[in-house]
């Protein structure tokens, strides 16, 4: 049966908005709607949004007015925003936006089909009030058919004074191992490799679920989930993000050393390398435990991947207490480091603050720490020159249709000549003949 109606969804911002969005779209698929690449052909446009910075903000509203105006043309055009611009701006998007039809938070990506039918029952509904996340039970359609999104906890209970995560994800849900587990197991058997296991504060998985060991412990943390789903037949690979340096364990890092399905990649958010600004901020930690986490990873695993985030320009911020993040920067070595300027977020303590810095100051700092991260990352990728890594095929190389492309353990994009169609989704040792900072060329490395 040929589907008579078709979707399109654009999704900004976090890897956990690209895991909803394929959740809502595999609601929408068993709904009888068939994907569409272009907005402008779809019947139903549905924008799934990030507050994270005000850019990714503004050029949602720049979307939706192409959209909003095309509707006066074609007026069964339904028209939502999901995520978290909308669970911040609730009916105010409404009345910016009249022509929207579904205003709906995070926390109600798997209601999609429920609103959608007081949709067509001719209401113009707005779903932001904090509820139980339902357990997923729709098969997402996800965009890769080798490697996948895990939810394992949604919403976060951290109270950075910029941030604005947890107004609109809400509170900290973990879902049950069994329940992720399954999941897994589907994914095993319709033939996916890699598993990225997602939380927006993945490190206090399980702290919400009910049970304790004899000594006191939580029964359900991180560590035993990874333990418990090591063995799903089909996933050759696990990767976990994002991690919290408040949480972050050494029992943690040894459970990564001995599970061999476990990448040696660790994302590890830092934000400041100055401890006035960490408190500021309310991250709970300081430069010196971060450091220790680092020291203990690189004990344990010598060769891992190390990721962070950074934010340059918190208000207040003097250029001495930047320079201590370019010097932590500089002492760690990152492989990757995503950096970002200082952008006020409404309804977050920081936002209110009269020490806020100028667009120059934080515009300079950006672009000298980016500098020393490119340099850096550079260097970083000396090391891999003449190495056999391991690398999953996920896709053909858009640039260069004679090569494939995928990842190293150690999350590194990686090109090499092959043919796709033979080589997607196995894992091939490939010799790395050429580095740049943040990708690798290589050869199929055979065994005499």
């Amino acid at each position: 049966m040929t589907a008579s109606r078709y979707y399109h969804i654009t999704t900004f911002g976090c890897q956990m908005n690209k895991a909803d969005s394929e959740r809502m779209a595999g609601i929408l698929e068993d709904m009888g709607f068939a994907y569409s690449e272009d907005p402008n052909e779809a019947d139903l446009v549905l924008y799934n949004t990030c507050t994270i910075r005000d850019n990714a903000e503004q050029k949602v509203y720049s979307y939706l007015g192409r959209q909003a105006k095309r509707k006066h043309e074609k007026a069964d055009l339904t028209l939502i925003v999901a995520g978290c611009v909308a669970q911040q701006e609730g009916e105010q998007l409404l009345r910016r936006v009249p022509e929207l039809d579904l205003v709906m938070g995070p926390q109600h990506a798997n209601r999609l089909q429920d609103l959608l039918e007081e949709v067509f029952a001719g209401n113009q509904v707005v779903a932001t009030e904090p509820i139980q996340i339902m357990e997923d039970i729709t098969k997402p359609r996800r965009e890769s058919c080798v490697t996948a999104w895990v939810n394992v906890i949604y919403g976060c209970n951290e109270r950075c004074s910029y941030c604005v995560v947890p107004n609109v994800r809400g509170v900290e849900q973990s879902r049950t191992p069994e329940s992720i587990r399954a999941e897994m197991e589907e994914l095993g058997r319709l033939g996916y490799k890699e598993v990225t296991l997602l939380g927006q504060n993945i490190d206090a998985y399980g702290r919400d679920l009910p049970g304790v060991t004899e000594t006191g412990r939580h029964l359900h943390t991180l560590t035993n989930l990874l333990d418990y789903v090591h063995d799903v037949p089909g996933i050759d690979r696990i990767r976990f993000a994002t991690s919290h340096p408040r949480y972050f364990t050494e029992r943690l890092i040894r459970a990564c050393k001995v599970l061999p399905k476990v990448c040696e990649h660790f994302h590890i958010p830092f934000q400041s390398g100055d401890n006035e600004i960490l408190k500021a901020m309310k991250r709970g930690y300081t430069r010196e435990k971060y450091r220790q986490i680092i020291d203990k990873i690189r004990e344990y695993i010598p060769d891992a991947s190390i990721s962070a985030d950074a934010i340059v320009g918190f208000p207040g911020e003097t250029e001495e207490q930047f320079e201590n993040t370019l010097k932590l920067v500089e002492e760690i070595g990152f492989d990757r480091l995503n950096t970002a300027a200082y952008s006020p977020r409404p309804n977050t303590p920081a936002a209110l603050w009269d020490n806020q810095l100028s667009e120059e100051v934080k515009s300079d700092r950006l672009q000298r720490l980016n500098h020393l991260v490119a340099t850096q990352a550079a260097e970083k990728s000396q090391r891999y020159l003449g190495r056999i890594e391991e690398v999953l095929v996920e896709e053909q190389n858009p640039k260069d249709l004679a090569q494939v492309m995928g990842r190293t353990r150690g999350n590194h994009l990686a090109f090499f000549p092959g043919k796709i169609e033979e080589l997607k989704g196995k894992l091939v040792d490939v010799k790395i003949t050429e580095i740049r900072a943040f990708s690798l060329t290589g050869e199929i490395f055979c065994k005499l």
